[in-house]
């Protein structure tokens, strides 16, 4: 869990981070994914759909620098050499979730096996945070299963210091033959620019092309 150190007077995003951190900017942006070939894997390979699209999205987080930036217990400016998903698991009986973090795996078997493995033990808890202690490297990630939404804004009032992308995913649909799943992304314009959330969408949408490469 290494945090490294950005010495703001010598970073080359000296003057974007100030401006945009001292107005407190953040901005969403929503993009429907195609997942057509993805699902139909994901069905044949017996794997469930939210744990799968967990790992590609913690593939794109920390194969980019600018999605692990942020402000550490310390209040420290830095990065972390990688990001843990913090994903939200729905409980039908008391209509709760809970958030559970699981260690990311570059080998996907590995962290499928290790998000089953703590979703046994923790995903019928009922705490808001069952898993203790919750590391600093981690990441929000949830599903609203039951809404395909166009649009989704998520704002934090009391924690101006968080500068970590949180991820969204709604429900998947069908139109002309295709699946598409909705995947909203909240930034912190003092990291990530209009740029680094293209960037992350088309990743995604790499990685879930893909899927014949990692599952």
């Amino acid at each position: 869990m290494t945090f490294n150190i950005i010495k703001l007077e010598n970073w080359d995003r000296k003057e974007y981070f100030e401006h945009y951190f001292n107005q407190q900017t953040t901005y969403s942006i929503t993009k429907e994914i195609d997942i057509t070939l993805f699902k139909d894997m994901i069905k044949k390979k017996g794997y469930e759909i939210y744990p799968s699209l967990i790992y590609a999205i913690m593939e794109v987080v920390n194969k980019n620098k600018v999605f692990r930036t942020g402000i550490n217990s310390e209040n420290k400016l830095g990065y972390w050499d990688k990001l843990n998903p913090l994903y939200t698991v729905f409980n039908k009986q008391t209509e709760k979730f809970t958030n559970i973090w699981t260690e990311s795996d570059n080998n996907f078997t590995s962290f499928y096996n290790n998000y089953k493995n703590d979703l046994f033990e923790y995903k019928d808890k009922e705490e808001m945070f069952p898993k203790k202690p919750i590391p600093e490297n981690t990441i929000p990630i949830s599903m609203i299963p039951w809404i395909d939404f166009s649009s989704f804004n998520l704002n934090i009032g009391n924690n101006s210091s968080f500068l970590l992308p949180i991820i969204t995913i709604g429900k998947f649909y069908s139109e002309n033959n295709k699946i598409y799943i909705p995947v909203a992304l909240q930034l912190h314009h003092a990291v990530c620019d209009g740029y680094h959330a293209s960037l992350f969408i088309n990743e995604f949408q790499d990685i879930i092309n893909k899927v014949d490469d990692w599952i």
